[in-house]
């Protein structure tokens, strides 16, 4: 796995006739501790969450039930990833714009998240997102 890439993992599913079984482990399954976890639930038709990036957090998300679309972006490239299933989680590392929408009735999006709650950590304006990741792309060529 690349830690510096979104990526989608599988999780283990242990099968059951009484109902299946999935678990996560920090850096065994995700490259970081979780540090907090929240769930996104009862999100209006129509409308979207996320629409930041993390200076240092990283996370891992998980369509616990229904379904939605994550759109990232890492400042050059952007990617849509659909979410359906509670054994797939979409890995997203620092410094990656990500907008979550479509959701279906009843969705419930988890979170899993390298570290507490920090309001200085977000970067929430578009365009300054942008100016970090071009600085961070030029920091790497030199």
């Amino acid at each position: 796995m690349d830690s510096s890439k979104c990526e989608v993992i599988e999780l283990p599913k242990i099968p059951d006739r009484r109902g299946n079984l999935t678990f996560i482990e920090s850096f065994r399954h995700i490259p970081f501790d979780i540090k907090r976890v929240y769930y996104l639930y009862d999100v209006p038709g129509g409308a979207s969450r996320g629409g930041h990036a993390h200076r240092d957090l990283k996370q891992f998300i998980i369509a616990a039930s229904g379904s939605f679309t994550v759109v990232t972006d890492n400042g050059y490239e952007k990617k849509e990833y659909y979410l359906n299933r509670s054994y797939y989680g979409l890995y997203i590392p620092t410094m990656t714009w990500r907008e979550i929408e479509n959701f279906s009735s009843g969705s419930v999006c988890l979170v899993l998240a390298s570290e507490l709650y920090n309001a200085d950590d977000y970067i929430r304006d578009y365009k300054e997102f942008k100016k970090l990741a071009a600085k961070g792309k030029n920091d790497d060529k030199a």
